[in-house]
């Protein structure tokens, strides 16, 4: 099952196609900003009953001439890959004429090393194909913790972020990428929420996820989209459950792992504030729930 923030890694790309040659500097390679960049069919799909297909690929045009970035994801060291990437390599090159580049994307060290590796493919004495890949990992992606810097290249931001994801700097990476988007959401929403997602996802399940969640549900209290009204909400509801299960521990009030589910489960803050107010003279859970309305309290 391909994970959140496996697509986070390459469909960033996707969202600025320049953040390629901006970021491939960092790997000590020049390549030309490109003048156009235009999205072709991930499906790598033979006539034999074989799929294949690449995470990204895109058509870079630039000023030197063009080529074609297939960009993948990569969690983890896999032995089958080489060989997959090699002939992704040579079928889009069949198909399109085009010279390719392979970029892989690692938010794990170990892994960013293994995919860096030259593999020559053929007999010792004279291989017929080598793959190269170009890497991006924690290490070949800087630490970018101002919010002057990120707003001037936020996709390189939100790749930092999620490249940096279990790393120190993290925290540091997320609070200059939400002041940075503060100035995104004034000028052009949609895009504001596209790097919010994408910066949720690109972090996983990480400790930097929560507090990405929380950042989204106090500092972009500006911010009026669906998506960030979700994620404030959503902040609000964890917090309003935290202060309800504290009090009635405070008080002595008995609180079954069923009712722990349910006050946890609630995304409702106004539901839960309601069940806090009763928490703070209730004898039991059963009177809280009872007290907002609802039916089917557990008789305690």
């Amino acid at each position: 099952m391909v994970s959140s923030s496996h697509e986070a890694l390459h469909r960033i790309f996707q969202q600025d196609p320049g953040l390629f040659a901006r970021a491939a500097r960092h790997l000590g390679v020049a390549f030309p900003p490109p003048v156009s960049a235009t999205e072709l069919s991930t499906d790598l799909t033979e006539t034999q009953p074989l799929e294949r297909r690449v995470d990204t690929l895109l058509r870079m045009d630039t000023e030197d001439g063009s080529f074609l970035l297939a960009v993948e994801s990569q969690g983890r060291p896999a032995p089958d890959k080489p060989a997959s990437w090699a002939y992704y390599l040579s079928y889009v090159y069949a198909k399109y004429r085009v010279p390719p580049v392979l970029l892989v994307v690692c938010a794990d060290r170990g892994t960013a090393a293994w995919a860096a590796r030259q593999v020559d493919i053929g007999p010792r004495q004279w291989p017929s194909l080598t793959l190269r890949p170009l890497v991006l990992g924690p290490d070949d992606v800087p630490v970018i913790d101002s919010p002057d810097e990120a707003a001037r290249d936020i996709p390189l931001t939100v790749l930092s972020a999620a490249l940096h994801r279990r790393d120190p700097g993290a925290d540091a990476i997320l609070n200059a990428l939400a002041k940075a988007l503060k100035s995104v959401s004034a000028d052009d929403e949609d895009t504001a929420t596209t790097f919010i997602e994408l910066t949720e996802q690109g972090l996983g399940t990480t400790q930097a996820a929560e507090l990405w969640r929380h950042l989204m549900a106090v500092d972009l209290s500006f911010f009026q989209s669906q998506t960030a009204q979700q994620l404030r909400a959503e902040g609000q509801a964890e917090s309003r459950a935290k202060d309800l299960l504290l009090l009635l521990g405070h008080r002595g009030v008995e609180v079954s792992e069923q009712d722990r589910e349910r006050i946890v489960g609630c995304g409702d803050p106004d539901v839960l504030g309601l069940w806090f107010r009763n928490a703070l003279t209730a004898t039991s859970t059963a009177e809280i729930f009872a007290s907002a309305g609802e039916s089917g309290a557990a008789e305690r």
